[in-house]
This record gives structure tokens, C-alpha cells and sequence, in this order.
């Protein structure tokens, strides 16, 4: 009885499975788990559908969304007809995947190089490729035409016998194609008779054959002896490691503004060419081969059009710049379309790297970075007083920052409150103020003129009170403020966030500059970042990862060796399907003992 029991709840976990997935194909959406840092912005980019779509199925989600929540997504009715998205059900593997969708995995895996058989799980999101390209489709019916007007030698009536046409990589053989499909050998070079006297070479179409009829015309199981596993499908599909004997870098930069940009912003992007030249020729010292081409953007699309319709461009390993953001997309499309790498370095706008994946974006999405600080910050303050300051300075640029904050304070239950204008007074304060817990003050602007209107205020509150802790936390553009702060800096044990940050007393930071002044016979601009860094930091992490791991980069982004002197890196692709963002934030600290210290919390 217990016996029968197992049997009918197994056949009805695999019932409820398969009507699941057949649903999916069918409904008009499918399920997409909210992971941290995603905005309704970021997900309506990826999916390519708008957020009054993602809206109007998911009511009350304009006003919040938090990590874990299961949202429903549309399915973008244009995209429907080359590709479409399927969340992993339970008890799903890649095996029943190619047979649900016609596809083979190889064209699975291709659509989503973040897959992996270690991250293939319940309620994954994936893009499910069209069933055949359109070379496919021409040699398909090519096929279809010869059988047709061949002449039939039995009473049986003649139909297709491809069911799918497999593109051969390298590295595949007869056995690993055979067994991909769930056909044996001898079929497979049934339907393709050269197979018998030809070898198998890359690039090659092959017809994979129906499973033959049996004489009684019973429907053929087409499932193999041995079903393949997740690993084992994963494992033929990836891509032969090889190396790159010459790597072919391609810098595209504004170096000449038509008069439309300013000098400052000119400037920096000479000294980030600058800091890239540095690194080449320091890796060409060390055996590394290495082709460089520079093309000027100005700063208009026109430009862009006339650099990516030269025929060196598809030849190159990567790509660093453009600078713009209009500039980025057509950039993105090239890099996609020829499979080169595109290293986006400056700005953080654009939705390129939610669809693309090629793209490395250097500086963080504003949804991403903003929650990293969060987890950073409740790590680092977790029994802590926060007190909000609103110095009413008219900046609105941290109201999504301070908005996130508290609600992540909420869910840490972490205490807060917030004073304004000109309530902040030395006795206010004093009063927000626990005495057995850190006081952590946090402007809600970071402008030098919020800090002028707030500095006096809290140095005062923390010479009379000597027995509260305080410190005060704050902002990336604070590092161009210490000339003129430094001091209450250090007085105040102050934090700051940032992606970018160096020491000027850094032992690499005074190699380099010292080394920059020599090249150049000039000091970088007292800017942040620092763009002559900042191009020495990009450059050989891409370039000394390339040359390290070639086409593998991809897969061992954890593993290049290198110690940036400003830019911190932590890369993680956005998607499945898209390309990768850079989650690497410091805290800066100023301790009351005159140290500077970058905290990192990898």
C-alpha cells in the first residue's frame, strides 16, 4: 500500500510539473524572484517590457519591492517570435527543457552564458533561444525540398526527417551529438551519410533525425537509455579554452570635445588614455603581446557610426569607452553582434548591460550601490543610533539613498530619527542622541554646502559630550572636500562609501604617481576618481586577466591577480542572459587617532 502511495504522489509531482511548464509556454507571463539591488528599472530593461506593464500585473509594487518577492513579468510579445523567458520549475533539468522547446542545450546554454549546472535551480529565470537560426531554417527546408521530390520506394508516406539542425563546435563528436539528442550514432549518420567517409568539422550542419517508426507504429519513446545529467549536457557545451596570442584592445575616448565639452572633462579623459598607455607598456615589460588602436569619439553618435564601420574593429579581444551614454548603445550592439568584449568605464546610466552580455560596467548602477551600502552599513552599525541631519541646503540628489536606507533600518530594526534646518542645534543633537549605543549622524545631502552648514554644529555637540560616540557618516564626493574638512574629518570618526578610493600616501598610489609624473612630466586633477588611475586600474585588470585565462575570463573574473590602486572590483552578471556590474564598495574611515583606514567587507 505504502509502495502505491510513493507511486501516485511521484506521478502527480510529475504531473503538476509538466502542467506547469505547459502553462508557462502558454501564458501570456512568467515569475521573476526580485534578487538585491534590482529596481523596477532594472528589471523593465532586462525583459525589455515597460514598468507599467510589470505594474499593472503586479499592483502596489511601484511603491515597494524587496529582495525575495516573486513579481509577475509580462512576456514581451515582439521578443516571442526569435526567443522567450521560462522560470525553472521544480524537478525540472536541462534535458526536459530541450525536449519541452525543440531546442538543443547547446543553444541553451549559448543564450545564457551565466548558466551553470551549479546555479540551474528552482525559480531561475532563462531565455529560451528560437528553435533554429536562420541558416538553419535555409538548409532546413533545402532538406525538406529534396525529400519532397524524392521519389518514394515504399507505400509509406514520405515527411521531414530533421527535426532539428545541430551547428557542430569544436571539440564535438559523433557520440556527444548522438547522445545530446537522444538518438543513437547509427542514426545519426543515417541522416547524415557523409559522416561515413568525412570527418566532423566545426561549423558544419547536421540534421538530427526523428526516432525511426516502429513497424507496429506505436509512438517512439525518444527518451534515452540513460537520460544525460545537468553536468554532463553543461560540460559539452562549453567553450574550448584558448588562449590569445595578441590581444587587440580597442580605446574609444572623447580626446577632442567640438568645442561642446568643458577643458576639466577633456583633460580627465587624456589622463585616463594616459594611465591605460602606462599599463600596456608595463605588461608588454613582462612577455604580454598586446595591439592597441584609439579612436576619438568627440563627443556626438556620428563619430561612433564612422569608428565601428572600420574593418579592423571586429577583430578586437575588447573594447574600453565609449564615454557617453548615447554613445554606449550602438557600441553594445556591435560588441554583442561580434562577441568582443566591452569594457563601459565612466558612466553608470543606460540599460545596455541588462540585455547584453558582453558588457562590463565599471561604475555601479545607482540600485546596485545603493545596496551594497545597505548591507555593508547594517553590518558594520548594527546596534546603532542613526540620526538623519536635513540641512535644507535644496540638493535632492540622496533622497532615493536616504529613502532605501531607512526602509533597510526598519527591516534591521535599527533605530532612527531625523532633525532639519534649524533644529540642528548642539542641544538637539544631544538629545537625538543614546548614550549606550553609537550615534551615527548621516546628512541627507553631500554637498560642501550641507557639511559647512553642519560640521560646526556637530563638532561643538561632540567637544561637550565626550562620553557619547559619534560619527558621522557620508559620501563618495567627500574625498574632494578634505582639503578644506580633513580636520573635523578626523575629529568626528568619520565613514564615507565609495567604489573608488586611494591613499595618496598608498605605497602604489605614490609608485604611480611618481611614475605619471615622469611619463608625462605633469600631476593628474584633483578629481574623483582620478582618471589617470582609473584607466591603469581597468587596463590591467581586463588586459592581465585576458592574457592570463583568454577566452575563459569570463569564468575566472574572481582570479585575476592584481592590486588596483583606486578602483575596486567585484563583478557579477546582472542576468543569466546580460552582462556583468561592478558591486565592489569600500568605507572609507577617519579615525579620531589621525588614521585613514579603506575598509573592505569581501
Amino acid at each position: 500500500m505504502k509502495s502505491i502511495k510513493r507511486i501516485f504522489f511521484l506521478l502527480s509531482f510529475i504531473s503538476v510539473s509538466y502542467l506547469s511548464t505547459l502553462a508557462q509556454e502558454n501564458q501570456s507571463y512568467f515569475l521573476h524572484t526580485i534578487e538585491k539591488g534590482q529596481s523596477l528599472y532594472s528589471i523593465s530593461s532586462m525583459y525589455g517590457v515597460s514598468k507599467a506593464d510589470i505594474i499593472r500585473l503586479n499592483p502596489g509594487c511601484e511603491d515597494k519591492i524587496y529582495a525575495g518577492q516573486a513579481i509577475k513579468i509580462p512576456q514581451n510579445k515582439t521578443a516571442q517570435k526569435s526567443e522567450m523567458f521560462h522560470t525553472i520549475q521544480p524537478g525540472e533539468t536541462l534535458y526536459r527543457l530541450t525536449t519541452t522547446y525543440k531546442v538543443s542545450a547547446k543553444a541553451i546554454c549559448d543564450a545564457n552564458p551565466g548558466l551553470s549546472a551549479e546555479n540551474f535551480r528552482i525559480g531561475q529565470v532563462i531565455v529560451i533561444p528560437a528553435k533554429v537560426t536562420d541558416s538553419e531554417e535555409i538548409i532546413m527546408n533545402e532538406v525538406k525540398a529534396a525529400q519532397t521530390i524524392r521519389p518514394a520506394t515504399t507505400s509509406t508516406p514520405l515527411k521531414p526527417n530533421c527535426r532539428d539542425m545541430h551547428k557542430v563546435e569544436r571539440k564535438e563528436t559523433i557520440f556527444s551529438i548522438s547522445r545530446l539528442y537522444g538518438i543513437t550514432e547509427a542514426e545519426l549518420i543515417a541522416a547524415n551519410p557523409e559522416l561515413r567517409t568525412e570527418k566532423l568539422k566545426k561549423g558544419r550542419f547536421l540534421c538530427i533525425p526523428y526516432p525511426k517508426d516502429t513497424k507496429t507504429e506505436t509512438p517512439v519513446d525518444n527518451t534515452p537509455a540513460v537520460i544525460p545529467t545537468d553536468d554532463q549536457l553543461f560540460n559539452e557545451s562549453k567553450k574550448e579554452a584558448r588562449k590569445i596570442s595578441t590581444i587587440k584592445a580597442a580605446v574609444m575616448l572623447p580626446f577632442m570635445t567640438d568645442g561642446k565639452g568643458n577643458r576639466d572633462e577633456q583633460t580627465r579623459m587624456v589622463e585616463y588614455y594616459e594611465g591605460f598607455l602606462m599599463v600596456v607598456d608595463s605588461l608588454k615589460e613582462k612577455g604580454v603581446s598586446i595591439d592597441l588602436y584609439s579612436y576619438d569619439t568627440h563627443n556626438n553618435t556620428s563619430s561612433i557610426k564612422n569608428i565601428l564601420d572600420r574593418s579592423e574593429l571586429k577583430s578586437m579581444d575588447i573594447i574600453f569607452g565609449p564615454a557617453y551614454p548615447d554613445q554606449v548603445k550602438p557600441v553594445a550592439e556591435f560588441a554583442k553582434k561580434n562577441n568582443i568584449r566591452l569594457v563601459v568605464p565612466f558612466t553608470s546610466k543606460g540599460n545596455e548591460v541588462f540585455s547584453n552580455p558582453a558588457i562590463y560596467q565599471i561604475n555601479t548602477p545607482q540600485s546596485y550601490l545603493y545596496s551594497e551600502v545597505y548591507e555593508h552599513f547594517t553590518r558594520k552599525f548594527t546596534t546603532a543610533n542613526v540620526i538623519f541631519l536635513d540641512a535644507e541646503d535644496g540638493d535632492k540628489d540622496k533622497v532615493d539613498f536616504i529613502k532605501g536606507l531607512k526602509e533597510e533600518l526598519k527591516t534591521k530594526r535599527i533605530p532612527f530619527t531625523e532633525l532639519k534646518g534649524e533644529n540642528i542645534t548642539p542641544e538637539s543633537l544631544k538629545g537625538a542622541m543614546n548614550h549606550s549605543m553609537d550615534n551615527v549622524f548621516i546628512p541627507t545631502s553631500g554637498t560642501n554646502v550641507a557639511l559647512i552648514k553642519l560640521l560646526p554644529q556637530l563638532i561643538v555637540t561632540s567637544r561637550d559630550n565626550p562620553d557619547y560616540r559619534m560619527q558621522l557618516f557620508g559620501y563618495p564626493e567627500w574625498q574632494t572636500y578634505t582639503n578644506d574638512h580633513l580636520a573635523s574629518f578626523y575629529e568626528l570618526d568619520t565613514y564615507f562609501y565609495s567604489s573608488f578610493y586611494t591613499n595618496n600616501l598608498f605605497p602604489e598610489a605614490v609608485q604611480f604617481s611618481s611614475a605619471y609624473r615622469k611619463w608625462y612630466s605633469k600631476d593628474m586633477l584633483n578629481s574623483f576618481p582620478k582618471y589617470g588611475m582609473l584607466g591603469f586600474d581597468t587596463g590591467y585588470f581586463f588586459l592581465k586577466g585576458l592574457s592570463q585565462y583568454g577566452n575563459k575570463l569570463e569564468d575566472k573574473l574572481d582570479k585575476v591577480a592584481v592590486t588596483p590602486i583606486q578602483t575596486g572590483f567585484k563583478f557579477e552578471r546582472v542576468n543569466n542572459w546580460g552582462g556583468f556590474i561592478n558591486r565592489k564598495v569600500f568605507f572609507v574611515h577617519f579615525t579620531k587617532d589621525f588614521e585613514l583606514i579603506k575598509l573592505d567587507f569581501e
